[in-house]
């Protein structure tokens, strides 16, 4: 069985923003899971939190995120471009 490739979509310094788009991209068809927020909550640090999604759902996911009246907060989003695990 191939292990599913995943992409990042988003890379905030709080779990709540990352939790936010996550739910936005579920909700949207999307499924999308937060990575890091429990390592810097245990260590109650602020930290690099990633939002990512199947490399397959890449692009629908940064559409529906870069679309109009979304509340993603730019100034602090980083859109990554080709970061892969």
């Amino acid at each position: 069985m191939k292990e599913e490739e995943f992409k990042t979509v988003l890379t905030v310094n709080d779990a709540i923003s990352a939790q936010m788009v996550a739910g936005m991209l579920n909700e949207n068809g999307i499924p999308a899971a937060v990575f890091g927020a429990d390592s810097t909550a245990l260590l109650n640090v602020v930290g690099k939190i990633e939002v990512k999604v199947n490399a397959v759902d890449y692009d629908a996911a940064m559409e529906l995120i870069n679309s109009p009246g979304e509340d993603v907060d730019e100034a602090e989003a980083e859109t990554e471009g080709e970061e892969e695990i």
